[in-house]
């Protein structure tokens, strides 16, 4: 892989670092910007950060003896002859550094976020852009101020475009994930009760998203669902750029869906994901194609996608019984999305194996009860529940008379699924990721070791 670029550019970039760099520090070139001694290759350029659990100062000297070339650390932290530049902070150095060569390489950036379906547009958008061309995208989860600048920093001139996604806990973080990627495209997916414990409510959640757009340069495409009211009504008062629309309902990349096939100006695309949520997703891969200027029609050939664990996963074992896997995590929106889903499978029986959507604060009982009264409006077969007392409490009740039973270890929970199981049964399980329900997957798949 190429080299970064020399020492001496990169502490220009940082701005005001001080140095205990030699000329001939100065001159080599950096293969790679790392943040951890585990990955880190000689004449890597190694980036101590620090947060509550951690503290990469502590392995600096690791770095140098695996061939670092120098650190960048926090200014006093070391007084000896260490080969460093000093900075203020480290994670606003290694933010600074992600601009500037997201700025150097110049290639499209498209960047994404939402309440939820983050990661499988990501993939659809990536893959989609990949018919035109070699994409980086945004590895497992690191969206946050670590991973969007990594992610960055990651891109090559081999690359000819980036996909980025974007995550938040609080007000700022998106703004600030936007300052550092500096999108020409910016795609929101929706707006949702997620992250509603920090933030207070989804109008303060709509807002946040929309941070996006509002530190998005004007000359940028923003890339919307038109069916969510909300935020289009956000957007609207931060964003007067050029807008790109998608929908089921309406937009101008309007799709109509009849099984596994969505239809768009007359043509009809097979979606490479099962459900409406999913095929809504699809539809801003199109208006992300149109946005940068590149044909979409190609799409009715199909596209292939390689989903993260616990996301979109299909597992079918012997008897015809299919377990859908969407562990990975969970709120109200993919949760009610996920057993429709359920519903919509051929099959004997539907059984929906579901643990707790955190971080919904006050509207947490409600949204659970919620759940629960979605699986008996769908007339979902069985109910099996791995959550929080409360939690579990509120999605029995709404689920009234439907066949359910509480858990709260993950192994009896499996151990009773593998005791009911029957053939042509269909199977969801989905949680937040913190309740690791891939835990109680995991035994039932057919490439599990027994």
């Amino acid at each position: 892989m190429p080299s970064l670029a020399s020492v001496s550019e990169v502490l220009a970039a940082v701005r005001h670092g001080l140095h205990t760099l030699s000329q001939e520090h100065l001159d080599q070139m950096v293969g790679h910007i790392s943040t951890d001694t585990r990955t880190l290759q000689p004449g890597d350029l190694f980036v101590a950060l620090e947060g509550e659990r951690f503290d990469g100062h502590k392995f600096v000297a690791q770095a140098l003896g695996q061939g670092a070339i120098a650190a960048i650390t926090r200014q006093g932290t070391f007084t000896d002859a260490t080969p460093r530049i000093e900075v203020a902070d480290t994670l606003t150095a290694y933010q600074t550094l992600g601009r500037w060569w997201r700025q150097r390489l110049g290639l499209p950036v498209v960047a994404i976020t939402g309440s939820v379906g983050k990661t499988t547009t990501k993939e659809l958008i990536s893959a989609a852009l990949g018919i035109h061309g070699s994409v980086h995208k945004t590895r497992a989860n690191f969206n946050n101020e670590i991973g969007v600048p990594k992610t960055l920093l990651e891109v090559t001139a081999e690359h000819d475009y980036a996909v980025v996604e974007m995550g938040m806990r609080a007000r700022g973080e998106i703004a600030l994930l936007t300052q550092t990627a500096q999108p020409n495209v910016g795609v929101i997916t929706n707006v949702g009760t997620a992250h509603i414990e920090q933030l207070g409510s989804e109008q303060a959640i709509a807002e946040a998203k929309c941070e996006l757009l509002a530190e998005m340069s004007a000359d940028g495409i923003a890339v919307l669902n038109y069916d969510n009211a909300r935020l289009m009504r956000t957007a609207a008062q931060v964003w007067t750029g050029k807008t790109i629309t998608y929908g089921l309902t309406g937009g101008d990349i309007h799709g109509q869906v009849a099984g596994q096939m969505i239809t768009v100006d007359g043509v009809a695309l097979p979606v490479p994901l099962e459900g409406r949520h999913n095929a809504l997703n699809y539809l801003s891969a199109i208006a992300t194609l149109q946005a940068l200027k590149l044909d979409w029609h190609p799409l009715a050939q199909g596209l292939t996608l390689d989903m993260p664990a616990g996301r979109a996963q299909r597992h079918t074992l012997a008897n015809d019984i299919v377990l859908l896997d969407e562990t990975y995590n969970a709120g109200a929106q993919s949760m009610a999305a996920a057993l429709r889903l359920l519903k919509d499978q051929p099959g004997k029986r539907h059984i929906a194996v579901l643990g707790t959507m955190k971080e919904l604060g006050h509207k947490s009982i409600e949204l659970h009860r919620a759940v629960g009264e979605l699986v008996h409006s769908l007339g979902i077969d069985w109910l099996l529940i791995l959550a929080d007392p409360a939690e579990a409490e509120a999605m029995a009740a709404g689920a009234s008379d439907i066949p359910h039973q509480r858990f709260t270890d993950h192994g009896a929970l499996t151990r009773h699924l593998e005791q009911m199981i029957q053939p042509g049964d269909r199977i969801l399980f989905k949680a937040s990721r913190s309740v690791a329900m891939d835990q109680v997957v995991a035994p039932l798949r057919p490439d599990h070791s027994r």
